[in-house]
């Protein structure tokens, strides 16, 4: 339809009307310096400046993507890049006008009465939607909505609500700190003065940075219905999604030192085994933010190869599809590929499956581990990361053995120059075979369900929470250490079932204990005796 919206159009749109701002700023600022009478004297000069103007700007804004940015987003960052651009063309305009001094008179008051005029109409021009847009909304009345965030963090999500036919209204940010203020016309209060206040909101939007666990239960005693988080923060939005448990149980770790993982795995040779799994994926993806040179990714599932590989394809991996137990494949890839670091993800690790299939468990974690730090002393790997497991401290499953051995491997195979560090943590929210989304398959049937024992507990951590910290443990480590992240408290696996259920909206359905599985114990821990090694 020749009124929808394209790139094309809006560009041709705003050439248009900066050829006409240009030509009325030159006109006006001439006029404006000869009291509107003109001399014929000056009309050389007038055309010169006029279209050196509007050649130079048209190609500046052109090549620096100024015709890219969205009219109806347009801010701080888009307004200080068009400011710069005027100002380098202006010096290049005055640039022009001292060379053509005594052929061709430009007088010196007009470059910046005309580098003001258009500075002016141009910002005019492109904040002119966004402020018809945000003036209209302001006469919506969506949900109450109140905002958990800092500044900045505010600023972007009241972004991202305020909108035509947004269904929520802000009435209120919350910060302890920078209470008084307003952001976009939105009062900033402290959590004492919000309580005391008569406001009342049925949603709050809280930022992701924030310990949401503590807010939960004063939100929802205030009345607060419905909780969303805000994530993925961008110059414009965020993402907004509804509260899960994932959220709740969240800890995000205060002493991570994300100068010194990039010092660590900037411009390295990166080889993950197990590449494609839960963690092996999160650690891929944070090497290739963190800069490193290569990503040699291997997996024995030709999916999981593929998801990953996809998702990172502007990073040109390596995809290798092979196994750990085969020693002679591994070798040629070492061989072919001379990492600096491998983290060594690849093993087995349900419990149950485990147990039941005791001979090819062995083999992928126990033969894989050795083979894989033999390869990594053997070709001169500069760090060795082995994952290990809660369930390898005084292990009473197959899975929680295995891990054991290839710590004590670890440890005691004479490295060479090879650092060799291990890594123990327990459960992380949402990896595959893990508790949470057999929870959440089981709500979305209707339940009920199914927790082995009412005692049962366990660690949990996010997947790249866990991850950052395997990184930064990496960095530090000098060899021969096992370090052991701080799970925080452990967690009984039937609160954890009722908070679901009670996010979920279905308190009907039920909780129904099954009996503890082989191998399972009532609760993991991940500090060992110097007896029991």
């Amino acid at each position: 339809m020749i009124f929808a919206p394209s790139l094309v159009k809006r560009r041709l749109f705003f050439i248009f009307f900066d050829v006409g701002i240009t030509a009325f700023s030159v006109w006006l600022a001439y006029a404006l310096r000869f009291d509107f009478e003109i001399e014929t004297q000056y009309a050389q000069g007038m055309i010169i400046a006029l279209v050196f103007l509007m050649t130079v700007r048209l190609a500046a804004f052109y090549g620096w993507h100024v015709y890219d940015i969205s009219w109806r987003h347009f801010g701080f960052k888009d307004a200080t890049k068009l400011t710069l651009i005027l100002m380098a063309t202006t010096a290049l305009f005055t640039l022009l006008a001292l060379m053509l001094r005594g052929s061709i008179t430009i007088p010196r008051s007009i470059i910046p009465m005309e580098f003001f005029i258009t500075l002016v109409l141009m910002l005019a021009l492109r904040m002119s939607k966004r402020f018809l847009l945000e003036a209209k909304h302001r006469n919506a009345v969506g949900a109450y909505v109140v905002i958990i965030a800092s500044p900045d963090n505010a600023n972007t999500i009241l972004r991202t609500i305020d909108k035509p036919q947004s269904p929520y209204y802000p009435i209120a940010i919350l910060h302890d700190t920078y209470h008084g203020m307003k952001i976009h016309n939105v009062r900033v209060l402290s959590y004492e003065a919000f309580d005391r206040s008569n406001l009342e909101a049925s949603i709050a939007i809280v930022d992701e940075t924030i310990d949401i666990k503590p807010l939960y239960e004063r939100l929802r005693a205030r009345g607060v219905k419905e909780i969303k988080v805000a994530t993925a923060y961008s110059d414009y939005e965020a993402k907004l999604h509804e509260i899960s448990v994932e959220d709740l149980l969240a800890r995000h770790p205060k002493d991570l030192d994300k100068t010194l993982i990039g010092g660590f795995i900037r411009d390295k040779k990166v080889l993950i085994t197990g590449a494609g799994g839960s963690i092996g994926s999160e650690i891929a993806r944070q090497c290739a933010a963190f800069g490193a040179s290569q990503l040699i990714l291997l997996d024995h599932s030709e999916y999981n190869l593929y998801a990953i590989a996809e998702e990172l394809h502007a990073h040109n991996p390596v995809l290798v599809m092979q196994s750990v137990v085969d020693r002679t494949r591994l070798e040629a890839t070492f061989t072919a590929h001379k990492p600096d670091i491998v983290i060594h993800a690849a093993a087995y690790k349900h419990v149950p499956l485990v147990e039941a299939n005791i001979r090819e468990a062995v083999a992928n974690n126990v033969l894989g581990t050795k083979n894989t730090i033999d390869c990594a002393i053997a070709h001169g790997v500069e760090k060795f990361v082995l994952i290990s497991t809660d369930k390898a401290v005084r292990p009473t499953n197959v899975m929680g053995t295995t891990k054991r051995i290839c710590e004590l491997y670890a440890q005691n195979t004479p490295p060479m120059q090879t650092e060799i560090v291990a890594v123990r943590f327990g459960n992380v929210l949402g990896s595959s075979g893990s508790v949470i989304p057999k929870f959440k398959a089981q709500i979305a049937t209707g339940g009920p369900i199914t927790v082995t024992h009412p005692d049962i507990t366990r660690y949990f951590m996010l997947i790249p929470e866990a991850c950052e910290l395997v990184l930064q443990a990496a960095a530090i480590g000098q060899g021969g250490e096992i370090f052991i992240l701080d799970m925080g408290e452990p967690i009984k696996i039937v609160d954890l079932a009722q908070k679901m259920i009670e996010l979920s909206g279905k308190p009907e359905i039920e909780i129904k204990f099954t009996g503890l599985r082989p191998g399972e114990k009532l609760y993991e821990e991940l500090l060992i005796d110097e007896s029991d090694q």
